[in-house]
């Protein structure tokens, strides 16, 4: 991904108002950010930690979704989650369920669409094997290159943004 200003993003976001987007926080990194190693950039805002963020490239230029986080619930320290866009496994407290108000009248409704990502949104980093997850059993062992890995996370998360946008 190549480096975004605090104005790209803050202009790119499609399902919030123009005021929340000039509200949301940066990540806390964001001068430090490993922009080689992001296919997408996802934060949870360090403002307001029920919110979080996912920003990719698009046909356009940057795409910007708002995000909400449920509020911290029980998980089971035995039970292991999969993330829907990299497919890595965590133990079940590594991954959350966000909402994301859809796009234009829909969303101003109150309509969403969710998916179960990893809590960090730090995909990119477990698929390269740049970060490790805290599972009792270690990583899953693919058979998949990196490059057909990263394609199938861009597939999955190119879906997901597809049913937030879509008119």
């Amino acid at each position: 991904m190549e480096p975004l200003t605090e104005k790209q993003i803050r202009s790119s976001f499609v399902n919030c108002t123009k005021g929340e987007a000039a509200r949301l926080r940066l990540p806390l990194d964001f001068a430090e950010l490993p922009w080689g190693d992001l296919d997408f950039l996802g934060w949870v805002d360090p403002g307001a930690p029920l919110r979080a963020h996912l920003v990719l490239s698009g046909a356009q230029g940057p795409l910007g979704i708002s995000l909400r986080v449920p509020s911290v619930g029980r998980t089971s320290a035995m039970k292991s989650s999969l993330c829907q866009i990299c497919l890595t496994g965590h133990a079940s407290s590594g991954v959350t369920l966000l909402a994301a108000p859809l796009a234009g009248a829909r969303g101003r409704e109150g309509n969403t669409v969710g998916i179960y990502v990893c809590a960090d949104l730090a995909c990119p980093l477990y698929v390269r094997g740049k970060r490790q997850p805290k599972l009792r059993s270690g990583r899953y062992e693919e058979s998949l290159t990196l490059d057909e890995r990263l394609a199938r996370m861009s597939g999955n998360l190119d879906a997901f943004v597809a049913r937030i946008t879509e008119t």
